[in-house]
């Protein structure tokens, strides 16, 4: 690739010759301008020159009275750009880079007569290295490199631009959550990086892959691809795989990461944000998901006096360094723990009506909580011996009333049929009384 920079430093040499004998080396930029002054009491014959050659009609004056400036009596304004002597800073191959690309950095200095300033190299953390620099990059020489010329008390820098194509680190630890938090996967372009920077390396594809864990009860254990970025729009596309996973659409701020308001058992696992460009490289970073999980046996609706078990796990063995803390309702009939380090399971051998309502379980990392997890248990009143008497004994007399109730509206009716049937026997019945024969 050809060269980025070729930044050009002039270094000047004022000779001033006379009485004084004074010299002076002054260093600047291309662009800058430049003065040199001459402070002389007494003198016979003063000019200027460059490399012991006398630049006529530039500027000269001798003790006789005769003299010529160009500007400015003893002082002279140079444009930088009318003398040929620099030092040359360079920088193979062009920015920006990815990481392990090989970057040269190259700061040398013509000097005048025996002048030789030292010459080195800061990087981007200040550190001091030699004038060639020549290494593989990573992230951490993205920044400022200042090329530092010294010559005495003279001192002048020079600066260039070095942007390492790279992702933010991953987070050392899991990322932890659970079904009362909220899910967060992190994945960024470094700071410093740019979308443009991006595309100017030839991005080819931009995508989440996912390796379930086995406790996250997924059926498939294979590397699922979650979501693929559209290189034309600018816009995520999803799979079918996503399991309501959302990325975050602010590709110009570099975010690439995925959330979900609620954690999920089947979260649980490994996340993989790739970065594939057309050179063949692949940057990616790998994000594992744990989830806290609190499960109730046997179930969370309950009847006082039954026996309750509540286990707090990430699915397998806490990691050492790691603890965990109940927070039960205020009534609960739990003892109190005094320990910080509570047990990931409680056993109550009979629950009451006080162990209902919000049990917490938060884990924690020394002092720092890293995620917790909620479940609410129903409990019931359980029914005495004589409740269960007297509410068997009222219901027997209700059904006992209905059932004479029943008989004896059944007897009326009986009764009453009967009469009817007496009165209603002859065809043409005659009233009472005595009639002759």
């Amino acid at each position: 690739m050809k060269n980025l920079i070729q930044s050009v430093l002039i270094l000047i040499a004022v000779l001033i010759s006379g009485t004084s004998g004074a010299e002076e080396v002054v260093y600047a930029q291309v662009g800058d301008t430049v003065t040199l002054k001459c402070q002389a009491d007494s003198y016979r014959y003063l000019y200027w020159k460059i490399d012991d050659t006398v630049i006529k009609d530039l500027a000269w004056i001798n003790d006789l009275g005769g003299k010529h400036f160009i500007t400015g009596e003893q002082c002279i304004e140079l444009l930088t750009d009318m003398i040929s002597l620099a030092e040359t800073v360079s920088m193979t191959p062009r920015s920006p880079l990815l990481p392990g690309e090989s970057l040269t950095l190259s700061c040398s200095v013509n000097t005048l007569g025996n002048k030789k300033p030292q010459v080195h190299w800061l990087n981007p953390q200040d550190k001091k290295e030699n004038s060639l620099v020549n290494k593989r990059v990573t992230s951490q020489d993205t920044g400022k490199w200042t090329c530092v010329v010294t010559d005495g008390k003279n001192k002048k820098e020079t600066r260039v631009s070095v942007t390492v194509v790279d992702l933010s680190p991953a987070p050392s630890d899991p990322k932890y959550t659970s079904k009362s938090k909220t899910l967060n996967i992190p994945c960024s372009f470094a700071p410093h990086v740019s979308w443009e920077h991006v595309k100017a390396r030839d991005v080819q594809e931009i995508y989440w892959q996912f390796s379930p864990d086995p406790s996250s009860g997924l059926v498939s254990k294979d590397t699922q691809k979650l979501y693929f970025l559209n290189l034309n729009d600018s816009l995520w596309k999803n799979t079918g795989q996503h399991r309501e996973l959302r990325p975050v659409q602010n590709l110009k701020n570099g975010d690439l990461s995925l959330s979900r308001k609620q954690g999920r058992e089947e979260d649980r696992g490994n996340y993989v944000c790739n970065m594939k460009f057309k050179s063949g490289a692949i940057l990616n970073r790998a994000v594992r998901v744990e989830v806290l999980q609190i499960i109730s046996s046997p179930q969370t609706d309950l009847v006082s006096g039954q026996p309750l078990n509540l286990s707090c796990s990430l699915g397998h063995p806490l990691p050492s360094g790691l603890h965990v803390k109940w927070s039960p309702p205020p009534g609960s009939s739990l003892p109190a723990l005094k320990s910080e380090h509570h047990p990931a399971d409680v056993i109550i051998p009979e629950v009451g009506t006080g162990d209902g309502g919000k049990w917490e379980c938060s884990l924690l990392q020394g002092k720092n909580q890293l995620t917790s997890a909620v479940i609410t248990l129903k409990i019931e009143h359980r029914l005495s011996v004589w409740m269960l008497v007297i509410i068997c004994s009222a219901a027997a007399i209700v059904i006992l009333i209905v059932i004479l109730v029943f008989i004896l509206c059944r007897r009326r009716k009986r009764k009453m049929r009967h009469l009817r049937h007496r009165l209603c026997q002859c065809k043409n019945p005659k009233p009472k009384g005595f009639y002759r024969t």
